[in-house]
Order: structure tokens, then sequence, then C-alpha cells
């Protein structure tokens, strides 16, 4: 009886949220919470001439905002699950601008590491497209499902095609520090948007009403326990590795090689450009094949398409061509990844679930982003990154073949 009363007092709420004004504000929400974070790559080599810094300085501090992202984001999902969607954006979106705002002042490392690192990575995890997708999967019908993540997904790489060559153009004309203040500014909007994204408080969702719910512990201890939800998590590791590496460091690596930063901007864009196709293309094919092979052909993919990348001579053409292929296959892992948990789990806690494997995928981040400052300073190149992001793509293509997609047995009922 206290489920029906939850779940008829959250149709009543929803009365004007339409699955499309929460997939619209939803995206929104997701291409401003990744736009700025996937453009600050272009404030490396401004940073750090201006403060007289080595690479690694600036690298460090994104190592540990791609590590602390993943470190809160299962907390901001567990809180979104249980007290709803929209505290944890308000509260996201503040720190996010806070550090944007601070990196302006950042004249030290350790000041550094506080702005880009501590609260933008804080920031993220609270407001970006993680905690939308989590809200997607108690808001949407079940035929939404699948193709709304797959367009959330796709709203934060639109984020990236529009603030790459935003970032560049605002630094060009106002300087970094502007361009920074203006990003500030925008991540603010999210805090009027996320009241489309409004969840019931500890309730059941729609989908979910005639299903005991469990408590975080007991999601915690079947959702480890299961093989298949582990190899999804491992997997995971080699997109935010692959990601971060790129994102921070593929500016400085194509002026290491000639080209203009120009081109590092508009190759950043085209990925984010490209991606959205890849993102709901994923979407739309995860209720039409197995999303393991999904997982493991673009995990293989990557692999090809940098092998060819750094093995060919340095040239605007294959730069961009090596955009396009990467932005197909970029955050397309999101929809089939979310997706497998809430087959196997069910949404209760899908936010807080996706949250952990999200956490491998910036463990991942963070020694993308950290070894590559790291072999650029003692190497001069980032070779030895390079072949690393080559060598997870091959492993992970392989871990996700033997994942089981069904619903997690549960021959018991769990205790509330």
């Amino acid at each position: 009886m206290a489920v029906q009363e939850a779940a008829g007092k959250a149709a009543t709420a929803m009365s004007w949220r339409t699955p499309m004004v929460i997939v619209v504000c939803g995206c929104i929400i997701a291409l401003l919470g990744f736009g700025p974070r996937s453009a600050l790559g272009f404030f490396l080599t401004p940073m750090s001439q201006d403060n007289h810094w080595g690479r690694d300085v600036f690298a460090l501090a994104l190592a540990i905002q791609n590590l602390l992202w993943g470190v809160g984001q299962p907390f901001a999902g567990g809180i979104a699950d249980r007290y709803g969607t929209v505290r944890v954006l308000a509260a996201g979106s503040i720190c996010y601008a806070l550090g944007l705002v601070l990196m302006t002042m950042s004249n030290t490392p350790g000041m550094l590491d506080l702005s880009a690192g501590v609260l933008i990575g804080f920031g993220l995890s609270g407001c970006s497209f993680t905690i939308v997708i989590g809200a997607f999967g108690k808001l949407l019908p079940e035929n939404w499902r699948s193709f709304g993540f797959g367009l959330g997904t796709a709203a934060g790489s639109f984020g990236q095609f529009l603030y790459s060559p935003l970032g560049v153009g605002l630094m060009d004309k106002f300087g970094w520090q502007t361009a920074l203040l203006i990003f500030g500014g925008l991540t603010l909007l999210i805090l009027p948007l996320s009241l489309a994204l409004m969840t019931p408080t500890g309730a059941a969702t729609a989908a979910g009403a005639a299903k005991p719910q469990q408590s975080v512990r007991q999601a915690l201890s079947e959702a480890f326990g299961h093989r298949s939800y582990v190899l999804l998590v491992l997997g995971f590791f080699t997109c935010g590795f692959q990601l971060a590496f790129i994102t921070v460091h593929l500016p400085a690596y194509l002026i290491d090689r000639g080209l203009s930063a120009e081109v590092g901007g508009w190759t950043l864009a085209i990925i984010g450009l490209f991606n959205i196709v890849g993102s709901i293309t994923s979407g739309m094919l995860g209720s039409r094949m197995p999303k393991r092979y999904i997982l493991s052909i673009i995990y293989f993919g990557r692999a090809l398409a940098t092998v060819a990348f750094i093995m060919l001579p340095p040239s605007v053409p294959s730069t961009l061509v090596f955009g396009a292929l990467s932005g197909l296959l970029w955050l397309s892992t999101v929809p089939p990844t979310s997706a497998l948990v809430a087959v196997m789990f069910g949404t209760r806690w899908l936010a807080m679930l996706f949250g952990f494997a999200f956490f491998s995928h910036q463990v991942g981040g963070f020694l993308g982003v950290w070894l590559g400052g790291i072999a650029f300073e003692q190497t001069g190149s980032y070779n030895v990154v390079w072949w690393l992001s080559i060598l997870f793509g091959v492993l992970s293509a392989v871990i996700n073949l033997p994942i089981v997609e069904k619903p997690v047995a549960r021959p018991a009922a769990a205790a509330v």
C-alpha cells in the first residue's frame, strides 16, 4: 500500500514532466556538466606557461579530478537513489562552478589541485551525465530507457563538441581566466534544469514498484558477488584510461608533432560530434543485439584506430579521421554498460551501482592523465601511454565477452 501511494504521488508530481521534457532537460544538464571538463586540456599550455610549471603539474591536478570524480560517484549515486536527484545535481553544479572560478586564481600547484582537482572532481560526481542516466532509469518508461541512455550520453558529447572550439575562441579573445569564468557561469544553469529530473525519495520506481526493496548493503553484496558485474566494472577501466588521456594530452601531443592548437580544438570537437552518432547508435543497438558484443567491438575498434593514428605521419587529415573514429567509439560504452546494470539488478540502485562501475572508469582516467604527464616529462614522448591504451583496449574487448545478460537470480525476497 505504501509503495502504491508513493507511486501515485510520483505520478502526480510528474504531470508536467513528460518523457520528452525529462530527456531534453537531462540532456542539457549532461551537456553543461561534461562540456567544461572536456575542454580543460586546452588550458594546460597557457596555465603552465604563465606559472612556469611542467606538464606534470597540470596533469596531476586533472588526474586527481578524474579519481575524485570516480570516488564521489557511488556516493552521489547512492544519495540520489535514496534522497532524490535534485539535491545531488544542485550541490554538484555549485561545487563545479566554484572549482572553475578558483582555477583562475590558482598560481601554485596545491591551489590547482584543490580547484581543478578536488572541487571539480567532486562537482562532476554530482552533476555529470551519470546522475542524469540514473534519473532516466527511474523516470522514463522502459521503452524509452535504452534510447534515453544513448541520448543522455550523446548530449555530454555535444558538450565536448561545443565547448572545445568555444574554449579556444574565448581564450584567444579574452584570455584563459575569463574563459574559465564564463564556463563557471554556464554551469550554474544546471540548478533550474534539475527540477525536471526530480525523483522520489526512498520510494520504489514505477518500473520496480512490485519488487521488494533492497538496502544499500544488500545491493552492494549482490552486485560484487555477481561475476558479470565484476567483469563489466573491470572492462570500464579501459574506457576511462583512454578517454582521459586523449582529452587532456592530445592537444599538446599534436602541437609537439607540428600541428596547431586549432587542429587540436577541432579534433576534440569532432570527437564530440561523432560521439553523438556513436552514443545514440549504441543506445539503439542495445535493444537489438547483445550488449556485451557492442562493448567488445568498441574496445577493439579503439585499439585499431589508435595503432593507425600513432603509426601514420602527423597530418591534419589523419588527425581529423582519428577524431571521427574515436568519436564513434568514445562514450558509446556508456549506454550498454548502464543498460547491463539495469538488466542485472533493476533500477532501484542504478545510479549507485553504475557509480561503482564509473569509479573503475575514473581510476583508469586518473592513471591515463597522470602517466601521460609523467611519461612526457621523463621521456619527452607519449608513446608508452599510447601503447598501454592499445593493450588495455584489447584486454577489455576480451573481458566483456563472458558477461551474462539476464537479471540476477533472487530466490528469496530481500528484507526491507
